[in-house]
């Protein structure tokens, strides 16, 4: 067993710097490769650590939020005013005039934010972006999710919406519109849906005649894994698809599991193991909750790390791996027949668990776990493990 991680506390996520700035690093490299200008939104809502922000922050990126929560937290973490990305509907309208008065990516989602703007200083001219609504059923059929692939954000280019969005931004004379945000994620993640969603909305943006200085492409890209499209893959993708005369558009992207999901393990410890109706029941101190919150894979990118000093044999029987949750479903994977009988101090080491996993996780039954910082081989505590103080703080009873 690697002894290092035997001394780490768990359960515990493990934070490694180094992929998560790899990850960004090449990211950068393929989209200078193609584009004299862009821009990387990390997402935060994708994991929204401080300390992952951090990195991010000081690596070149700017906070990808959707909250004014998350808007006030990129600020204390210490992003910019002017690099930050603000997208969906639940901005509060203190936060969005700050943002657009601040110079900030913002781009307008519901029809009460035209109205705020309405609101801003008449002395000052400010610009905004606006989100474009992607319907994959429609714009790219091969990608789409079942036969109704809708979407619920943005303006609707088909109904008009976005036409009189647009009208209704300009009808305000100190407010022009210079970007366009048109973020879908697919299922598929193919380089071919954002080629077919550029196309789409490149006739859109010339019909419009809109003069726009940026882009945003949204997210949902695969991160660096075998057999999965590259960052420069995707990069090449958007520039082929893009018309030469909107080329020099600044080009937003808004990666949250391509740059942070391999940046992060999960470690659990078995602590107990049963047998009946013809197979062992291995409990663990971890839980589904925190590597799997949608609670959809069958399996995981993962090592099982044994405790050496004591001896093995093979299971006679399936195993059935569990979290530590009074949820009956909160079993993670089932090993067959023969494969090592896991017994008391194993643990097990889940890779790639750090999109979505931390920000999903409930405060049920377990709080919040410790989390670690992996830099050259040594470990340093980012988070410690919440406990009844953090739970019950602000609460009044």
């Amino acid at each position: 067993m690697d002894t290092t991680k035997q001394k780490l506390s768990t359960p515990c996520f493990i934070l490694d710097e180094e992929e998560l700035v790899r990850n960004i690093n090449e990211f950068r490299t393929a989209l200078e490769s193609r584009f004299k200008s862009a821009v990387i939104g990390y997402s935060v809502k994708t994991n929204s650590l401080p300390a992952v922000l951090q990195i991010a922050k000081d690596h070149g990126c700017y906070a990808e939020v959707v909250s004014y929560h998350e808007y006030s937290l990129a600020l204390r973490v210490g992003f910019d005013k002017r690099h930050i990305i603000y997208n969906g509907p639940l901005k509060s309208k203190e936060t969005f005039l700050q943002a657009v008065k601040n110079g900030a990516i913002v781009n307008v989602e519901c029809w009460r934010e035209i109205e705020w703007l309405r609101e801003l200083p008449h002395d000052q001219h400010y610009k905004v972006g606006i989100r474009l609504n992607i319907n994959i059923s429609k714009v790219s059929p091969e990608d789409a999710d079942g036969p109704d692939d809708d979407n619920r954000f943005g303006f609707s280019y088909e109904s008009g919406d976005f036409g009189r969005a647009v009208d209704d931004i300009l009808a305000i004379d100190n407010i022009k519109i210079v970007g366009i945000h048109t973020h879908r994620e697919p299922k598929t993640r193919s380089v071919g849906f954002y080629k077919r969603v550029i196309a789409y909305v490149s006739s859109i943006i010339l019909d419009s005649k809109l003069n726009l200085s940026y882009w945003d492409l949204g997210g949902g890209f695969f991160g660096i894994m075998p057999g999965k499209p590259t960052y420069q893959q995707y990069v090449d993708g958007f520039y082929e698809a893009m018309p030469e005369k909107l080329r020099n558009i600044a080009i937003v992207v808004e990666p949250g599991n391509a740059v942070v999901a391999s940046a992060f393990d999960y470690l659990m410890q078995v602590i107990d193991v049963k047998e009946h109706d013809g197979r062992y029941y291995v409990c663990t101190d971890g839980t589904r909750n925190d590597v799997d919150p949608f609670f959809h894979k069958s399996d995981y990118f993962k090592e099982f790390l044994l405790d050496d000093s004591k001896e093995h044999s093979l299971a006679d029987n399936p195993q059935i791996v569990s979290g530590l949750s009074c949820l009956e479903y909160d079993r993670l994977f089932e090993m067959p027949k023969g494969s090592p009988k896991l017994i008391c101090g194993d643990r097990i080491l889940f890779h790639r668990v750090g999109a979505y996993t931390m920000t999903l996780s409930p405060l049920f039954i377990h709080y919040f776990p410790n989390v670690y910082l992996q830099q050259e081989g040594r470990y340093s505590l980012l988070r410690e493990e919440w406990d009844v103080d953090q739970f019950i703080a602000n609460n009044r009873y």
